[in-house]
């Protein structure tokens, strides 16, 4: 059952982190239920094995998140703006998830 949970989670986040980046809306909902989605992802989702090569790809997501895209506008305007808008969305569902899966870690690593 819980594998079920967090793959709907998994693909319910994506899904609306891509919709919200494409419209690029400030909607609390949108937000709140991206987040609240990214957080059931770290519980549900990564496995011991798992943990380190999710953490990687957190990592350059969130990393290549930080590009500014607005240069694009200057070509295709305002594929910049929804770019940054995707990624905005996108860091915003999977930081939580390693949030959890980091502090998953931990807590596994303390207990030797």
């Amino acid at each position: 059952m819980h594998h079920k949970v967090g793959h709907y989670a998994f693909v319910g986040g994506v899904l609306i982190a891509i919709i919200a980046g494409l419209l690029q809306t400030t909607s609390i909902f949108f937000a709140f239920s991206i987040l609240l989605l990214g957080v059931v992802v770290g519980f549900l989702n990564i496995s011991v094995k798992e943990v380190t090569p999710f953490l990687v790809a957190a990592i350059a997501l969130i990393v290549a998140g930080t590009a500014d895209f607005q240069i694009l506008n200057t070509l295709f305007p305002p594929l910049g703006t929804v770019i940054n808008s995707l990624f905005a969305y996108i860091r915003l569902f999977v930081a939580p998830a390693a949030l959890v899966v980091s502090l998953k870690s931990i807590v596994n690593l303390a207990r030797g």
